[in-house]
């Protein structure tokens, strides 16, 4: 697997644990935090091709060359975006409060989180769009991506194992199929929403569709992962 510079890993976050950063540094993580939101925004837009560094320093009210100098190029900072919209996603998924005992609550959590997580932050599917046209070239030379995805499947399988210590999930359920069913469903409905409602003559993006398709996810997954004698019960409770 390629490896990035190391310019790019050197934050200034990664200072010295338990010290207060000085007015530098304090100013240096501003102004790359800057520079990494403003080319999340213009790669959302425009894509890896069409984002120019020129856009994002004057979006970032910066200079190209601090992009250089944090990020080491264009290609290295497309990278840091992509793996701060994991990481955020992962943040976001760590608020969830989780019953252990209540693994079928749970579970349900977890899928209107994740479905909510869709529409409330569009760049998230933009920016993956655009990753997956250029065959995951770029996210695979991320030192951090499979840590954040590690993070996101052992949420999951931690409630999916409670399931199954209970009787009510079947016990040879794998975490990464059921998050790739929740993931296929959310992210295909809402990159696809726009072109579907045309091919259908529906609305898919009315409160009343995104709703029941919420319950569509909720209703398959737990069809999947319960026993065959409590798939009834379950998906009346859900």
């Amino acid at each position: 697997m390629a490896t990035t510079t190391s310019r790019r890993s050197a934050s200034p976050r990664s200072a010295v644990a338990g010290r207060r950063p000085g007015v530098r540094e304090l100013a240096a993580q501003a102004t790359r935090d800057s520079i990494l939101k403003a080319a999340t925004k213009v790669f959302a837009k425009h894509g890896f091709d069409g984002g120019r560094v020129e856009q994002i320093s004057k979006a970032a009210k910066s200079y190209d060359r601090m992009i250089y100098y944090y990020f080491g190029s264009k290609e290295e900072l497309f990278i840091a975006v992509l793996e701060e919209t994991y990481r955020r996603f992962n943040e976001a998924e760590s608020q969830l409060v989780l019953d252990a005992d209540e693994p079928v609550e749970s579970l349900q959590a977890i899928i209107r989180f994740m479905w909510g997580y869709y529409q409330r932050n569009p760049e998230f599917i933009t920016l993956l769009n655009t990753e997956n046209l250029h065959r995951g070239r770029h996210i695979a030379k991320s030192l951090r991506a499979r840590e954040y995805s590690s993070a996101a499947i052992e949420v999951l399988g931690r409630v999916l194992r409670n399931g199954a210590a209970q009787g009510v999930f079947r016990s040879d359920v794998i975490a990464r199929d059921v998050y790739l069913t929740i993931a296929a469903m959310g992210y295909f409905y809402l990159s696809n929403r726009f072109t579907l409602s045309a091919f259908l003559g529906e609305e898919l993006e009315s409160d009343t569709a995104m709703t029941h398709w919420a319950q569509v996810i909720i209703d398959t997954v737990l069809s999947a992962v319960a026993v065959r004698e409590s798939a009834a019960r379950l998906k009346r409770s859900a």
